[in-house]
């Protein structure tokens, strides 16, 4: 009958005088080629053999279960289309560097008339990979180091190390990867990690220690579901920078977390951060001009009778929330150190144009914008023996706001770069500002 060879399912070139049928001629548009891929479709086949040629450590009890469908072919078309499938399960698998596909007519004293035997080959990965890459946050950066040991034990483990290293936070992390055979959405991981972060607006550095394990499972029409524990062993500990930090900040200090979360859907509609961002664009004058809105609010909400630690809760001010203020300086404070509050909102106004008679239009000159805001917000913590409408009465008290303009820069689609002069308004004792030129480089602006 011939070889195929295939890389990917489009195209897939055929030889063999069976065949009769090159690659270009399997446009499905016109009417003569629907006939010649009848006869493909039509023509009952049989995959006598499977073989997986170049393993090394891999197991190929694991293999089996992602390579099954292919036997179930009927024709010609259908071993391609289950070929292609198969080849995508096991790059999936994260095992292989490349999987290549061969099917050719069975051969050997069984082989069938219209018999075929379909040969995977695959490059696995190498025993230990390491990776080097730097991030950029919110007026933060860090250098991040990556050690992977892929297929670990010979069943698609994956066993990895991780350190970061930034301005604010260090981190390690050491976590191993088990998927179930034939299953790979069902998976078992386990998690070590250490985290240092620094909160020099509070005087404060938090150290969190732990171990954390996630299962993740199918149901219900392919619903993913993770249940995820980190209530093995975490701890959470604190220690102060500066020694005349004020009594308040340490008796709203705590010492141990634990956590267990059951989450049933696991979906984009379901926020991951404490903050919710609602955010428009309204184009105009054909795109040259943006006028862009965003609202941020959030609430803390503290389980049992202990009070909320000064590092989960919400801050404001800087160059990438309320401008004109320096970073996390906005709200309640205590001999300079700032204790953040349990309930804030902020929203922003902004208008982006093309640079002045638009230098470098068409090239580098298109990443940059000219831009106009106005910033607004305020934060409070939370007094139980008051009601909501007192909460609402103190996020409209004492708002602090802030106007001003200046270039942006766009790192690609997920970071940017601003420069502003802004000038503060609504500044009340103890704040920080930040009158003048104000620079800020993050991914998440309000």
């Amino acid at each position: 009958m011939g070889t195929v060879h295939a890389r990917s399912l489009d195209p897939l070139p055929m030889q063999g005088p069976e065949l009769g049928l090159q690659a270009d001629d399997m446009d499905l548009g016109e009417p003569e080629h629907e006939e010649k891929q009848e006869v493909l479709e039509n023509k009952d086949v049989v995959v006598q053999h499977v073989h997986i040629g170049g393993l090394g450590r891999t197991k190929e009890d694991i293999l089996t279960y992602e390579i099954a469908d292919v036997f179930r072919a009927k024709n010609l078309i259908d071993v391609m289309k289950k070929s292609h499938e198969a080849r995508q399960r096991l790059l999936r698998l994260g095992i292989f560097r490349n999987v290549e596909v061969v099917i050719d007519t069975a051969e050997g004293a069984d082989a069938l008339p219209n018999g075929l035997d379909v040969t995977f080959e695959v490059k696995e990965l190498r025993r230990m990979t390491g990776s080097y890459n730097t991030m950029v946050g919110n007026n933060e950066g860090s250098m991040v180091l990556g050690l992977k040991l892929p297929n670990v034990f010979g069943r698609a483990e994956k066993l990895t190390f991780q350190f970061s290293y930034g301005t604010k936070e260090t981190s390690y992390g050491l976590s191993f990867f088990k998927p179930q055979p034939g299953h790979f959405e069902r998976n078992f991981s386990v998690n070590l990690y250490k985290v240092t972060g620094q909160f020099p607006w509070s005087s404060l550095r938090e150290t969190d220690r732990g171990v954390s394990t996630e299962f993740s499972f199918y149901y219900m029409y392919k619903i993913l579901s993770n249940l995820f524990m980190d209530c093995l062993y975490v701890f959470n500990s604190h220690s102060l920078v500066n020694d005349n930090i004020s009594l308040l900040i340490n008796t709203q200090i705590s010492s141990n977390k634990n956590l267990f979360t059951l989450s049933a859907l696991k979906i984009s509609l379901l926020p991951q951060q404490k903050c919710s961002l609602i955010r428009f664009h309204l184009l105009i004058f054909l795109v040259l001009q943006v006028l862009s809105t965003s609202l941020w609010g959030g609430m803390l909400l503290p389980l049992g009778d202990k009070p909320s630690s000064i590092a989960d809760r919400f801050y404001l001010g800087g160059p990438t929330s309320v401008r004109g203020f320096s970073m996390y300086s906005i709200g309640p404070q205590s001999e300079g150190d700032y204790l953040g509050g349990e309930v804030y909102w902020a929203g922003g106004l902004h208008l982006y144009t093309p640079l002045p008679f638009r230098p470098g239009r068409g090239s580098f000159g298109e990443l940059f914008r000219t831009h106009f805001f106005l910033n607004a917000g305020n934060l409070c913590n939370l007094n139980y023996g008051e009601g909501p409408r007192a909460h609402l009465s103190k996020l409209a008290e004492c708002i602090r706001w802030s106007y001003g303009a200046g270039i942006v820069l766009r790192l690609g689609n997920i970071a940017r770069l601003e420069l502003n002069y802004c000038i503060p308004m609504g500044v009340r004792s103890g704040d920080r500002i930040c009158d003048g030129v104000q620079f800020g480089a993050g991914i998440r602006f309000l």
